[in-house]
């Protein structure tokens, strides 16, 4: 009650915030959540809206920060590691979802969401397997969550064991699940990092038009309609006008500075969106086995990456 009458002025005091240079991705998250526990979110629908697009605006701004000849390297690098993670996540998904006897469509949502991307692969996945409004909430509370969690943890085990720009890209972009983590987490890491960790992630979140063709013919729905990244594509074309066309450069560190900004208010966006009853909604077992299923996708892709990376 104390703060309902200053919920609003809070929550654009907090988006200027992360809009100054003092800003940073872990400090808009953390300060997301505070209010999301205090204050509360009194703008929520706006917020999820904004949230979908404005990542996906930063992250094609992000691309007039990268060279398409080092990013095609550091893609067709980390091909293999999705492939592979993703096939070995899903079925270990599907493996604990057995043992935890957790709904079907829940467990096979938060597999998604942590094979390739997070939210965006659950909004995808769940039209195509019919998932009810319950399911996907659980699913998208636990891998946001979590994903919250590795912004933090990351970058501090990736100091601790010494990774290099390169190994901290790609285990990012296969282990974190949404793709503003992944790009918060690498981009506090090192420029190196961003650059593989962004072009990985992407290349990955392809991977949501095959899987959402699989789970249609493995939940057998009908007339399903396929989510098709776009945004993706865009994000393609920024990064080969950047490279081959020099007029464009002139701008490009503005963009890329902007683009920044855009993902540190998504960030706090997100972290807005983690309120109470969105952790009591989860569950035990949905969040264990998340947590679970997680853990040995980051354990098994650092291992992956210290030894091949």
């Amino acid at each position: 009650m104390i703060f309902q009458n200053i919920n609003k002025p809070l929550f654009v005091i907090a988006i200027l915030f992360c809009l100054s240079p003092w800003g940073s991705p872990p400090a808009a998250l953390l300060l997301g959540i505070v209010l999301a526990w205090t204050a509360g979110n009194p703008f929520k629908k706006q917020s999820a809206k904004a949230t979908h697009y404005l990542l996906q605006a930063s992250v094609v701004g992000l691309g007039f920060g990268m060279n398409a000849g080092s990013a095609l390297k550091a893609g067709s690098e980390g091909i293999l590691f999705a492939v592979c993670s993703i096939a070995g996540t899903l079925l270990l998904g599907y493996v604990l979802g057995k043992v935890f006897k957790t709904d079907r469509k829940t467990s096979y949502l938060i597999a998604s969401g942590t094979a390739i991307c997070g939210g965006s692969a659950i909004a995808a996945v769940s039209p195509v397997i019919k998932a009810g409004k319950k399911q996907i909430s659980v699913a998208l509370g636990v891998v946001f969550i979590l994903n919250s969690a590795a912004l933090f943890l990351f970058p501090v085990i990736g100091h601790l064991l010494g990774l290099s720009q390169q190994q901290f890209g790609l285990w990012s972009a296969i282990a974190i699940h949404d793709t503003s983590s992944v790009v918060g987490a690498a981009g506090s890491y090192g420029t190196k990092a961003l650059e593989v960790a962004t072009t990985v992630k992407l290349a990955r979140a392809l991977w949501i038009i095959p899987v959402a063709f699989l789970s249609a013919m493995a939940f057998k729905t009908k007339d399903a309609k396929v989510k098709i990244p776009y945004f993706i594509g865009l994000f393609v074309l920024v990064m080969l006008a950047n490279t081959y066309l020099p007029v464009i450069q002139l701008a490009a560190p503005y963009i890329v500075t902007a683009a920044k900004a855009g993902l540190t208010l998504t960030l706090f966006l997100i972290g807005s969106s983690l309120s109470r009853e969105v952790l009591l909604a989860v569950g035990v077992k949905p969040f264990v086995q998340g947590v679970l299923l997680w853990v040995a996708t980051s354990v098994a892709a650092l291992l992956a990456v210290i030894s091949f990376g």
